[in-house]
């Protein structure tokens, strides 16, 4: 995001296995929300993407506490996106020497988390 405001520290989570519906049921959940509710949230999701999200979201506090100086316990989730990565593409063998072809999909995330009002 180049507008962010300069009160926001933004991490990213490029090229991540998951498909983007996915990884947004999980988004949705988190945002807008302080850092430890959305890690107490996290942590008991029954969702693979909850891993690689934790990630992302650690990686935006240590950015707001190293680079801006900001108190990780007053921080909230400003935004959460997730978008369309490249697709891995791959095949199967099927019967009478057919091929089908499977996509493994990515996605790249996007936290920027803020002070709380």
């Amino acid at each position: 995001m180049a507008n962010t405001p300069s009160n926001q520290a933004l991490a990213h989570g490029r090229y991540i296995r998951g498909s983007v519906s996915k990884v947004r049921r999980v988004l949705d959940q988190i945002r807008g929300r302080s850092y430890r509710e959305a890690l107490i949230m996290l942590e008991f999701m029954p969702y693979r993407s909850t891993g690689p999200i934790t990630k992302v979201l650690r990686s935006a506090v240590a950015n707001a506490e190293h680079n801006l100086g900001l108190d990780p316990s007053t921080l909230v989730i400003a935004t959460a996106n997730a978008d369309m990565g490249p697709s891995l593409k791959r095949f199967r063998p099927r019967a009478q020497g057919r091929a089908y072809a499977i996509k493994k999909q990515t996605c790249h995330i996007s936290i920027a988390v803020a002070p709380s009002a």
